[in-house]
């Protein structure tokens, strides 16, 4: 059905689209009985293939990565508690996605509130079933979110995770960790628990230079961080990294990865390459663009991984979007995969499509 409404879809622009979808959920969220609806299209359509990642028992290995379920910019904590009080949807599709799909990733969630990066921040390459944007982690902020969920938790789906990130700009080391612990802890004060964190350490489209974020002393120190308000709650710490790190970076985050108690690695987020219009400017690229990087980046995560003997699970991200694609990364030891991209070219019963693709290949 996708395949004959995507024409339509795809004479908007990837802007436009986004905007209207966003919309779209936010309005689907509110419609009495619509979320029971979608729970029962996506019990038709999903076959149970459960899957144990990061210390996280899944019902579908795959998760819809973050950054479609993260919520409206504000420029202000405040105003972002006012809205969550005056009952604003401020994380559209934060009922509806998750229903339809299943595991969703939310998020990213910063200590405070970013309004993100103005003007066109999504565009689409349909030759390669790529896309990028600049969107520069547009966010209510943590205390603004758990505020939200905390007040629909007996509604939140059975498994979900919260994606955290590093606050951009921010040279202390200092106050990053301490950052990093607060937008944590604003979710467990609540008593949420979702059935993962991520801590995200890399973001190719806002100010600061994600890969400082990536070294031997920041990683532990802010896996540390998070790790020491996590241990009351045993909910498992996943860590994403980028792709542009070399191979001997990769190992030492693995070991660092196993010395601070992280469960899994998410390999990886966007690829930064140059703004469509502003190329002295990054913003990333998922999907095909990203594939083969992101591939290779699991690859040595995992070779790491077994050569060390470390406890840490390696989750695909990039390109996941066929059962070619999904094999290239099954071949390295890895049975759970995040995806967004797919979403545009697919449809949002993508995940539903690939595992049939899945059981049909290996029914061959």
């Amino acid at each position: 059905m996708y395949q004959l409404a995507r024409p339509l879809v795809f004479r908007q622009s990837a802007q436009s689209a986004h905007e209207k979808v966003l919309r779209l959920l936010a309005a689907c969220d509110t419609v009495p009985g619509l979320s029971a609806a979608l729970t029962l299209v996506h019990r038709a359509a999903f076959e149970r293939h459960e899957v144990t990642v990061g210390g996280v028992r899944l019902p579908a290995p795959f998760i819809l990565a973050a950054g479609m379920v993260k919520g409206k910019g504000f420029a202000d904590e405040a105003v972002a508690v006012a809205a969550v009080q005056d009952g604003e949807n401020i994380i559209p599709g934060w009922r509806s996605f998750p229903a339809l799909v299943g595991a969703v990733e939310f998020g990213s969630f910063t200590r405070w509130p970013r309004v993100g990066n103005a003007g066109t921040v999504m565009w689409r390459d349909a030759t390669t079933c790529s896309t990028q944007n600049y969107v520069g982690l547009k966010n209510p902020g943590a205390k603004a979110a758990a505020l939200f969920l905390a007040v629909r938790q007996a509604a939140l789906p059975a498994r979900y995770g919260i994606n955290v990130a590093v606050s951009p700009g921010v040279s202390d080391a200092a106050q990053e960790r301490d950052e990093a612990a607060f937008a944590v802890n604003c979710f467990v004060e609540k008593q949420l628990r979702p059935a993962w964190f991520t801590l995200n350490v890399s973001c190719p489209n806002t100010e600061d230079d994600p890969s400082s974020h990536q070294t031997e002393q920041h990683t532990r120190a802010l896996c540390a961080a998070v790790r020491d308000v996590l241990k009351p709650t045993a909910i498992p710490l996943w860590v994403k990294v980028s792709p542009t790190l070399a191979d001997e970076q990769y190992a030492v985050l693995m070991s660092v990865f196993a010395e601070t108690g992280v469960r899994a690695v998410v390999a990886t987020n966007t690829l930064p390459q140059p703004h469509p219009t502003q190329p002295m400017l990054a913003a990333g690229v998922g999907g095909g663009r990203l594939h083969e990087k992101a591939l290779r980046t699991a690859r040595v995560l995992a070779a790491a991984r077994d050569r060390l003997g470390c406890p840490v699970d390696v989750v695909g991200c990039g390109g996941v979007q066929d059962a070619e694609t999904i094999r290239a990364f099954q071949a390295i030891g890895i049975n759970a995969m995040q995806y967004w991209s797919a979403l545009i070219y697919r449809g949002p019963l993508v995940a539903a499509l690939m595992m049939t693709e899945m059981e049909h290949t290996h029914g061959n």
